[in-house]
Formats: structure tokens, C-alpha cells, sequence
């Protein structure tokens, strides 16, 4: 009955579900993002060849912020629906009740050899609740045709990046593409904007919203500043329908040739460079800009520097389920290192193995892991960790108040100042 309710809200969420999850012996959630579901059945198949078992695979949608719910939902119930769920990089301390200790099943050294910082952040209260599948940073990709075309380098600052489109653009459509835009993100209320906040405020050295001691920072100038930049973008350089972009709807303007900058993660680079892209050859990648040099943190004598927030995604194993050792080697399969080199060659995922980012045939694949390797190691963090299970609460408070700001319904100094107050009435109950 719950597996029919639950297949139910996917399918209206936008996600396909499997009505023959009953005759699977394990059953694992994989995300629809690109190219993700394919290479998850893939990676899956791989796994069943090998061991003999079925695997039900369920795809879930497209928004964090709607896949949480689905697992809040069914967590929650101890369903045994699910066996293996993907989970962000800020779910851990929030499921983490709710998860096996993969470090008891397939032993204390199950996460030797991945990123210590994205171990230690999937380890609650000593319990590894979560084995490190693919890391994230958001990154800038930019139209290389275009920018030489018209004798530009990839912007530095988000001032650069803002007059380039406007510039770009502008010439575009006088030459005939009045579909062009300069810049594509991820503008919807929903944990995706929280990342690009994020980018946007860090970069003008307005710090993290909640800082690691717990403190909260989101009322300040800079953070003001950043915000009121990203608005002015709105029906200029991008167009109003970002206020309602995932990460897809910005893949297909940009993918369509109809952007001259996205904001994007590693995975649209596979796709970009696919036969079927109307940009193939003609992208390029670099890390994302920072505040310019009289603005923010640079303006009271320190130094802004660009920001990515860490993104990524892990498998873990549901305390509900019926199958712990299967479901945990399926784990193991998927997160090891033969499977993630397969993911970063044919997806560009980016591996959590620090030895695959010297890898010969990763490289050939997607060139920016390397020349991007700092970015990738060195991603902002969310507040997941300090404001613990109230992340939800707080990333929600803050999306919310971004995207009041990019509609044009409160400025920057207004929205950082009623977060201040809703994010201290939230840790003054709940911290």
C-alpha cells in the first residue's frame, strides 16, 4: 500500500517509478539529472551481472528539495520500499538516524582512499551513514566561439561576467539570435538557488549564512551587495524564466545555443560535448568569478576569491531494510573505483577517489578535473554541519529570501536583514 502511495507522489513529482520493486531483492533510488538514471542502470546492471541478484531502480526528482520530502516521507513510515538511497551532501546528519553503519558491514576501512573532508561529512557520530558516490562544485561554462569572436577572455569578476553577456548578447541579437541570453543558472526556490547564493555571497566575502561555530553572518553588506548584482541580471542577461531554471532548464538554453555563461555542475560537460549538442567543440570551463576588486571583502583591504559550493551526492543504506549485507555491497560496487572511473569517462561525475584525478583516460575525458582540481577540493560548504537537522529550515529561509530578491520584491540590505531575524528566531528554538 505505501509502495503504491510512494510510487505515486514520484510519478506526480516528475519522476518515473518501477511498479516491480516486490520482485527484486533490492531495490535503490538514483536521481534523473542528466545523465545520472542511465549510468546508475547501468553501474546496476553491472553489479547484478556479477552477483546473480535483481535490482529494482527507482528515479526520483529532479529537485533536492522535492527528493528530501519523498525520503522524509518514507523513512519516516521505516518503510523497507527503498534499500539504497542517493543522498545529497547535506542529507547525512539529517537521515543519519535513519541509516546503517556501512563502516560495520563492509568494515572500518570501507572509505579508505576517498576525500576525507566528504568521509568526515558523512560520518555522524562515528557511524559512516554514507559512502562518497561522485563530489560536485558548481563551475562556469561559457561559449569559447563567442568570447573569441568578439575578442573577450572568460570573466574574472561578476562584473566582468555581467557586462560580457550584456555585450555578447546584444550583438547576438542584432545579428539575427533573438533567443540569445548571456547568463543561465539555477534561479528556482528550491536548494539549487541556495548553491548559487551561496557562490554569489562567498565570492564577495559575505561569508557562508551560518558560520562553522554555529554564528549567524547573512546580514551584512557584501551579502547585500552580491544579491542586488544577481537581481539586476533578471530580464537583462537572463531571462525571467530562470526564476523558475533547475539545473536542466538551464542545460537546454545553454545546450541549445542560446546562452553565452551557465552556471552548471561538472555533469553538463559530457552532455555539452555530446553528437547531439548544438554546442559541441564550442564550450569551454572555468571556475566560477568573485566579487570584483572595489567590492566586497577587497574594499575593506582583504581579497575576494571565486566561490563553488561543494555539492555531490552519496549512497547509503536504509535502517529499514530487509537485505543490510546485499544492499551495503551493492554500495561498495557503485562507489568503488572501477565504477566511478566509468562515470567520470561517459558522465564527467566527478570520482571521490583523489587517485582517479591523475588518471590518464578521466583527464582525456574532462580536461577541467585537473585544471580545476583545487576548486573541487576546496568547494564551499553549506551550514549543514552547524545548524545540524535544522539545515532544512534554515536552506529553505534562505532560497526563499534570494528569490524575493531576484523577483525584484525586496532589496539585498532587506532580505540579509529578515534572514538575520528568521534564521535567530529558528536557533533560538531549535539550534
Amino acid at each position: 500500500m505505501f509502495k503504491k502511495s510512494l510510487i505515486s507522489a514520484m510519478v506526480l513529482a516528475g519522476a518515473a517509478g518501477s511498479s516491480q520493486a516486490q520482485s527484486a531483492d533490492l531495490t535503490i533510488s538514483c536521481g534523473a539529472v542528466g545523465a545520472e538514471l542511465t549510468l546508475c542502470q547501468q553501474g546496476v546492471a553491472l553489479w547484478e551481472e556479477e552477483t546473480g541478484h535483481e535490482v529494482d531502480i527507482v528515479s526520483t526528482p529532479n529537485s533536492s528539495t522535492e527528493r528530501l520530502s519523498l525520503y522524509q516521507q518514507i523513512l519516516s513510515a521505516q518503510s523497507n520500499d527503498i534499500d539504497v538511497m542517493q543522498v545529497d551532501v547535506v542529507w547525512p546528519g539529517l537521515l543519519a538516524n535513519h541509516l546503517l553503519d556501512l563502516s560495520d558491514i563492509l568494515g572500518k576501512d570501507a572509505a579508505e582512499g576517498h576525500f576525507e573532508t566528504i568521509v568526515a561529512n558523512n560520518t555522524i557520530d562515528d557511524r559512516l551513514v554514507a559512502m562518497p558516490w561522485f563530489t560536485d562544485a558548481g563551475v562556469l561554462y561559457y561559449r569559447k566561439d563567442l568570447l573569441e569572436a568578439h575578442g573577450v577572455e572568460p570573466p574574472e569578476t561578476w562584473e566582468e561576467l555581467t557586462e560580457i553577456a550584456a555585450q555578447i548578447q546584444a550583438a547576438e541579437r542584432q545579428a539575427g539570435n533573438d533567443k540569445m541570453w548571456g547568463y543561465v543558472f539555477q534561479g528556482r526556490a528550491y536548494e539549487g538557488l541556495t548553491c548559487n547564493a551561496l557562490e554569489w555571497i562567498a565570492s564577495y566575502g559575505g561569508g557562508t549564512i551560518v558560520d562553522a561555530e554555529g554564528e549567524i553572518t547573512i546580514d551584512n553588506a557584501q551579502a547585500a551587495e552580491a544579491l542586488d548584482l544577481a537581481a539586476s541580471w533578471i530580464g537583462n542577461i537572463s531571462p525571467k524564466g530562470a526564476l523558475n531554471y533547475t539545473e536542466e532548464e538551464a542545460r537546454g538554453i545553454f545546450q541549445s545555443g542560446n546562452a553565452i555563461f551557465m552556471r552548471n555542475w561538472p555533469y553538463a560537460w559530457s552532455l555539452a560535448q555530446s553528437e547531439e549538442s548544438d554546442v559541441r567543440g564550442k564550450v569551454g570551463v572555468v571556475k566560477l568569478p568573485h566579487g570584483g576588486e572595489n567590492h566586497g571583502a577587497a574594499a575593506s583591504g582583504g581579497e575576494n576569491h571565486s566561490a563553488a559550493t561543494l555539492g555531490g551526492w552519496n549512497l547509503a543504506v536504509s535502517r529499514y531494510t530487509e537485505n543490510p549485507e546485499l544492499a551495503a555491497d551493492l554500495v561498495a560496487f557503485l562507489t568503488g573505483e572501477a565504477e566511478q572511473k566509468r562515470r567520470a569517462i561517459e558522465g564527467a561525475y566527478n570520482p571521490t577517489l583523489a587517485s582517479l584525478y591523475e588518471d590518464e583516460e578521466v583527464l582525456a575525458a574532462a580536461p577541467f578535473f585537473g585544471t580545476l582540481y583545487e576548486t573541487f577540493t576546496n568547494a564551499v560548504a553549506r551550514p549543514s554541519a552547524p545548524t545540524g537537522d535544522n539545515y532544512g529550515r534554515v536552506s529553505n529561509g534562505f532560497f526563499n529570501a534570494v528569490h524575493q530578491v531576484l523577483s525584484g520584491d525586496q532589496s539585498g540590505a532587506e532580505a540579509v536583514s529578515r534572514m538575520d531575524s528568521e534564521l535567530s528566531r529558528i536557533k533560538r528554538r531549535r539550534w
